[in-house]
């Protein structure tokens, strides 16, 4: 039976994509590190990818593969491979796939660890460009002969702002360029990532995949829609392989291997699990997020709010082209004068925390924390005032969540 529901496939699919013994419903976490081979001869067909198999838990194992197969049907891919934190595939994916003299361009307003990591790029010989996304244009006027690829996030944390994802797309098909997308705001339920003709989706598992806040883990996954015979940086080895594989097999050669970020058997089981409920949850949180976000947006000790969901957003009619919900990532600037911390002190539901994708509504002050190292002027250019909150609204009763936000207001 073909099953159609998003939901349906997810809470099904370990069983029925990855066929675990003994009638399990999930596959077990494989605890070994080595795999033993009767004849020595099946060992070298696995190391030399003659053969399907796991020589060593840093590259596969049976844990990992069946993660790997349920995210690949998830966003309708080739293939995946997964990592032991979102950095982790972000960087390993960059390290295995490009080389000192290429050139990438980068959203400005890429999360600041990643953003960070661009000066590590430009310290190997990587030209990096950062450029304001929400516009095709400045990508466009961005490219070089060695430009290699374009880099960005769905809707940017904090200030959600909304790249011109389709636009983008046709852009980078046009001209050959490899066109990473980061959907960790905004995971398959709420967006199609081949419909904007994205390459590879990179990005965290730790937030709404997983969804509790207690495991770690990161992916990149292929959509299939990138030609890699046409990019020059496949090493000669790897092309005995299907090439619709190239960029994968690099990455986990070059990445898991050589790099080492792999993620752990018990993290793959529990991220797995926390993908059955994605859809539940993300249900919620948007309809929590839209709500909290109209509330604040009309209260007279909030300055401003910036959500997609909002119709004064800058980018409201991309959101509503790209995106089947807004997501759960708002953040507001309070009044003139206002102190953000004895507000987020005065608050007793919201934890004040900094993660994100949580079942909790967490908040915590942006300027001071996150974005700290990235100093008065990179904030200023990704638009975040020295007052900003960020909000990642979980999945408790509406009216608790703004009854909390209420009674801080009104201690203002």
């Amino acid at each position: 039976m073909d099953f159609k529901g998003f939901t349906t496939k997810l809470v099904h699919a370990d069983r029925l994509l990855n066929h675990p013994e003994d009638g399990a419903v999930h596959q077990p976490a494989t605890k070994s590190v080595l795999f033993e081979y009767k004849r020595v001869e099946d060992l070298v067909d696995v190391f030399q990818g003659r053969n399907a198999g796991h020589a060593y838990s840093r590259q596969s194992s049976a844990s990992i593969n069946a993660l790997q197969n349920m995210l690949t049907q998830m966003e309708e891919g080739v293939g995946a491979l997964t990592f032991a934190s979102g950095m982790a595939a972000i960087t390993t994916t960059m390290l295995a796939l490009f080389k000192h003299g290429d050139h990438l361009i980068f959203s400005q307003y890429l999360f600041g660890n990643t953003n960070s990591f661009a000066n590590t790029l430009r310290g190997f010989g990587i030209e990096v460009t950062l450029v304001d996304t929400t516009k095709v244009a400045n990508v466009t006027a961005a490219i070089q002969d060695n430009t290699r690829a374009v880099y960005l996030e769905t809707i940017a944390n904090p200030v959600t702002q909304v790249a011109d994802l389709a636009a983008i797309g046709n852009l980078c098909e046009q001209r050959g360029l490899l066109y990473l997308v980061d959907n960790t705001m905004t995971p398959a339920n709420l967006f199609d990532a081949k419909s904007v003709k994205a390459s590879m989706l990179v990005g965290s598992l730790t937030k709404y995949i997983a969804g509790h806040g207690q495991i770690l883990g990161g992916a990149v996954i292929d959509t299939g829609l990138f030609n890699w015979q046409a990019f020059p940086n496949i090493n000669d080895s790897y092309k005995s392989q299907p090439a619709h594989l190239w960029g994968l097999l690099q990455i986990k050669k070059k990445g898991l291997r050589d790099m080492g970020g792999c993620l752990t058997p018990d993290a793959a089981h529990m991220i797995s699990v926390g993908m059955e409920t994605l859809a539940l949850r993300m249900d919620k949180i948007c309809k929590n997020a839209l709500t909290l976000a109209t509330y604040l947006a009309s209260h007279a000790k909030v300055e401003k709010v910036y959500y997609p969901g909002l119709n004064d957003h800058p980018q409201h009619a991309l959101a509503n082209e790209f995106f089947t919900q807004y997501g759960g990532i708002l953040s507001l600037d309070l009044k003139d004068g206002a102190d953000c911390f004895a507000f987020l002190n005065d608050l007793k539901l919201v934890l004040n925390a900094t993660h994100l994708g949580d079942t909790r509504t967490l908040a915590i002050p942006v300027a001071h924390t996150i974005y700290f190292e990235m100093g008065a002027e990179q904030r200023a250019k990704a638009g975040i005032s020295d007052n900003m909150i960020r909000l990642s609204v979980g999945i408790e009763d509406i009216d608790d969540i703004i009854a909390d936000f209420d009674q801080a207001l009104d201690k203002l």
